[in-house]
């Protein structure tokens, strides 16, 4: 315990092992922007709702745009946007997010994305970097994130992170003319301080 309440204008670097989270900028928008147009990531973020690029706008943002929202999100107080870099290459892959703070609740989302780098454990490794610091630096008491049900390698990854499946909001997206289902998982601080081996 002891630590003070949340404050998401503290935006620190968080480094792993394979994966170091840096607080996202302006400047990093040149390197997103590319990885945005991975159909991948559209598709089970759920941002666009077609595989025919020609159906679907969701990804039609220009570099300058995308460099004016990191810029925002950069001193937003309700949200710490990273970039994942790779420390292996120092290429930046995705971005981890706590989002929607509810100071008052001591609660937060969460969000994560990864183009082109995928079942190497950078997910993982991220996950695990942005919970800690959710629930040591911060000292939150609950995160929370949606998952698409076609999206079962993230579900995955979650549950082994500790996020337990809470409720499934039916047929949250339509996607390619299909109604997909998006499941609810969240994590306690007790829950993810047991998981750590701390009491």
């Amino acid at each position: 315990m002891g630590v003070p309440g949340p404050d998401f204008s503290r935006k620190t670097a968080l480094t792993g092992t394979l994966v170091r989270l840096v607080p996202a900028r302006r400047e990093h928008a040149a390197a997103l922007h590319p990885l945005l147009a991975d159909p991948e990531v559209g598709r089970l973020t759920g941002t666009v709702h077609s595989t025919d690029p020609g159906q679907d706008a969701g990804l039609s943002w220009s570099a300058a745009q995308i460099a004016e929202i990191y810029g925002r999100w950069s001193t937003a107080l309700d949200r710490i946007v990273w970039v994942i870099e790779e420390t292996a290459t120092g290429r930046i892959v995705g971005e981890s997010v706590l989002n929607d703070l509810d100071e008052d609740n001591l609660a937060c989302g969460f969000r994560i994305w990864i183009a082109g780098a995928r079942d190497r454990g950078l997910g993982t490794e991220a996950v695990e970097l942005t919970l800690r610091h959710a629930f040591a630096d911060q000292g939150l008491h609950r995160v929370s994130l949606e998952v698409y049900a076609f999206n079962p390698r993230a579900r995955h990854v979650y549950e082994k992170a500790g996020f337990v499946h809470e409720g499934t909001r039916r047929e949250a997206l339509l996607f390619d003319g299909a109604w997909v289902d998006s499941h609810v998982m969240g994590i306690l601080a007790d829950e993810w301080r047991e998981r750590q081996g701390m009491p």
